[in-house]
């Protein structure tokens, strides 16, 4: 067994939003495969399984050698909520095995796998805040990463919405209904997480190094959970029992939509302020994905709300989406690239 003091400082310090590249790498192939770009958006999919079982396998040997490492972002608010990006990525990467790739056994486990790591992790997490004694404050506690609990919820309500729109789950009435409890707990997840997070941008200091790329959840929890609505939209009218709802998930739906329209331009604006006025470096960190996924779910997301509302003006908004995401893509890839190249260096 490697002892502890051997294992790479690398893996011991290993952000526990790791999974994040996951995330967004599967959400633009997805978003590529929708607009006419199978051959990328395959290679974007082995690239994302590739990174997916790695990251398995780092975590495995952070949780057995580096324990303390492990404990400690588990139980700090600022952090923990990053372990949920596992189940997110567990989620995003089953719909891609429905919509890009034809591998449905594939899709079943990844589901099954993110369904117990939120089972298990989410409860954990929240019991391990709660009865905490050592609390940092809600100033240094609550970011846009805690979001994540709402994109884990409806990244698993996306991926059973499509297991069942392909066959590929049964009885379909009990697995919709999951889906649409799902999507109802991460609606109300955001309501209240939201409302934390804007207090704590709104009336207490923020530097400009504190605004983070997570607080661009903020925009990517209300884009999956359009998503989410979409795609139940689109596939409950097929259960009379589920289908007097409706009305009522096309409604709640459109408003989460407009919600994140209403984010972008914010969070556009802050970035520029963060970079531009108040000349924070560009340099890559983990946590640079988490603009990356927002922007491309926005994209699938609104692309869906398309076709669940049969409004065919807001496809343009889809088509421009997908290049912009897959800038951002890219962007961020070279600097992990840049990143990963200086860290073998140094060795």
């Amino acid at each position: 067994m490697m002892p502890s003091r051997t294992l790479p400082s690398s893996i011991r310090k290993l952000d526990p939003g790791a999974f994040a590249l996951v995330m967004a790498t599967g959400i633009v192939s997805i978003d590529a495969g929708q607009h006419g770009m199978p051959v990328l958006a395959r290679a974007l999919f082995v690239l994302n399984a590739v990174a997916f079982v790695l990251l398995l396998a780092l975590n495995a040997l952070r949780l057995v050698h580096a324990r303390r490492e492990v404990l400690d972002d588990f139980t700090n608010p600022a952090r923990g909520a990053g372990f949920l990006t596992f189940v997110a990525a567990s989620g995003v990467l089953a719909s891609q095995c429905v919509l890009v790739v034809p591998l449905p056994h594939w899709a079943v486990a990844l589901t099954v796998l993110g369904a117990v790591g939120w089972g298990c992790l989410s409860y954990l997490l929240l019991l391990a805040v709660i009865t905490g004694q050592r609390k940092p404050g809600f100033r240094c506690s609550i970011n846009g990463g805690w979001l994540v609990a709402v994109v884990s919820t409806q990244a698993l309500a996306v991926a059973i919405t499509l297991l069942v729109a392909h066959d590929h789950a049964t009885p379909a009435l009990g697995w919709l209904f999951a889906a649409l409890c799902l999507y109802l707990v991460g609606a109300a997840l955001y309501l209240i997480l939201i409302t934390l997070i804007f207090y704590r941008l709104l009336f207490l200091p923020l530097p400009a190094s504190g605004f983070t790329p997570p607080y661009w959840i903020n925009m990517g929890a209300l884009a999956i959970t359009t998503l989410a609505g979409s795609l139940l939209v689109l596939h409950a009218p097929a259960q009379p029992s589920l289908g007097a709802l409706v009305p009522f998930v096309k409604g709640f739906t459109l408003f989460f939509w407009a919600s994140a329209t209403w984010w972008i331009p914010l969070l556009a604006i802050l970035e520029l302020w963060r970079h531009g006025m108040r000349h924070v470096r560009l340099r890559y960190a983990v946590d640079d994905w988490d603009i990356v996924f927002p922007l491309g779910m926005y994209t699938v997301g609104t692309n869906a709300l398309a076709q669940a509302l049969d409004l065919d003006l807001l496809q343009p908004v889809s088509d421009l989406g997908v290049y912009i995401s897959l800038l951002a893509w890219l962007l961020v890839a070279a600097g992990a690239l840049r990143h990963w190249r200086r860290a073998l260096v140094r060795g």
